[in-house]
């Protein structure tokens, strides 16, 4: 079931027409959260970047747009979908309503819910080989709209048919400065010792609700020393150790490079404080 403007839908109702601003110009925003046993995880986080990046694109927020709202709106789809009791992967959209060109003749906004099931309930580093690449097709500007997470993919869709069609696991980003920005599905940390470095927003980055939520933590360990630093490639293949990191997998560690190999122990000692740091954010139900 799809959660179409707090209506329930079968997910093949075509509720979405050639009209939508979302599939005509990706007039649209969305958040991808982890839900766990009715517990939404990172709730707040998620919902002040959606109404943050809603405001930055002139959209209409509406009144009963409150995060108590669409909490609801997010359980009230999980349980049409028998998830409440399980892992589930939650994707809320928000797109501006149909009418005009370029220029919209409103800014009100629509929204849909999805639901799908995910196996394991917490965050877990996977041992496997993981292999990246470089794109260098196309590149990401270093300005805001970059770091808002809206429809508007496509380098990630054709940096995704590339990484598999080289036999990559995933691929990492370039900015026009030719700065290494994030990978395909998220955001990127490097490890060279006790520092870690992350790319700044100001090179084009998304605002990552796991990348807000580590630097937070890692802030606070005294044997790590934190950096928000420009990235060259050059420099991932003179790091230490190289992860991902998103609102659904959490911490993804990279094991190859070129033909560098990376360990992972700073992933390990991550991925269990994110996991606390998940479970003590959720209120009492």
């Amino acid at each position: 079931m799809i959660n179409s403007n707090g209506e329930l839908l079968s997910e093949e109702t075509n509720f979405i027409n050639h009209k939508n601003r979302g599939l005509r110009y990706g007039d649209s925003l969305f958040e991808t959260i982890r839900v766990v046993n009715s517990m939404v995880f990172f709730w707040e986080e998620h919902y002040r970047r959606l109404m943050a990046s809603m405001r930055i694109l002139r959209m209409e927020i509406p009144m009963a747009f409150t995060m108590d709202f669409l909490k609801e709106e997010l359980l009230k789809t999980i349980q049409a979908n028998f998830l409440e009791n399980k892992a589930a992967r939650i994707r809320l959209t928000v797109f501006r309503n149909n009418g005009g060109l370029y220029l919209p003749i409103t800014n009100d906004i629509s929204y849909c819910i999805e639901s799908q099931s995910l196996e394991l309930p917490f965050y877990a580093l996977n041992d496997n080989s993981y292999e990246v690449g470089l794109y260098k097709d196309f590149y990401v500007n270093p300005d805001m709209i970059s770091t808002l997470k809206t429809n508007n993919k496509i380098i990630n869709v054709v940096g995704s048919i590339f990484a598999k069609e080289n036999g990559y696991d995933n691929c990492l980003l370039l900015n026009y400065d030719k700065k290494v920005v994030e990978a395909l599905n998220g955001n990127l940390f490097l490890i060279n010792g006790n520092t870690v470095i992350t790319p700044p927003l100001n090179d084009g980055c998304l605002n990552g609700i796991i990348r807000k939520k580590l630097l937070a933590i890692i802030d606070k360990i005294e044997n790590y020393s934190l950096k928000e630093a420009s990235i060259s490639p050059f420099d991932l293949q003179k790091a230490d150790e190289l992860f991902i990191t998103n609102s659904i997998v959490g911490i993804c560690s990279i094991s190859k490079y070129r033909k560098k190999q990376f360990g992972n122990m700073v992933a390990k000692d991550l991925i269990g404080k994110l996991n606390a740091t998940a479970r003590f954010s959720i209120p009492e139900l």
